[in-house]
């Protein structure tokens, strides 16, 4: 994983570890790497992951269970919210790029259609 500067670790991990439960990657009920095997995969302190993870299971997305582990919820509800907000943050902040380069929303919807429709062509 690649991190920026702009933005705290702990932050990024979260959103990485999300954009794997949202994608199926990470499966419900699947048990989470612990803390220092993650940490060390990740390059980062494992005060850093620990954080990431406490915050990912304050929010309902990881369990712990006492003697075995954190895993990743069966909430499928709160999972397809959680997909949903990440899309439409990634809708918008597209779209504010499309605008910062002069794209107003009828022309964006024109070059997305044409940019699909070449990618459904190869």
């Amino acid at each position: 994983m690649q991190f920026v500067s702009a933005l705290p670790i702990y932050l990024q991990i979260i959103q990485d570890i999300k954009q794997r439960i949202v994608s199926g990657e990470w499966q419900p009920k699947m048990r989470v790497p612990p803390v220092r095997e993650l940490s060390v995969s990740l390059g980062v302190n494992p005060n850093t992951a620990q954080r990431a993870l406490a915050e990912l299971e304050r929010e309902g997305l990881l369990r712990t269970e006492r003697t075995s582990g954190r895993f990743i919820t069966d909430d499928e509800e709160l999972i397809g919210r959680v997909r949903g907000e990440m899309a439409e943050a990634y809708a918008d902040e597209f779209l504010l790029r499309m605008s910062k380069i002069g794209f107003r929303q009828g022309e964006t919807l024109k070059f997305l259609k044409q940019n699909n429709e070449r990618g459904e062509t190869k």
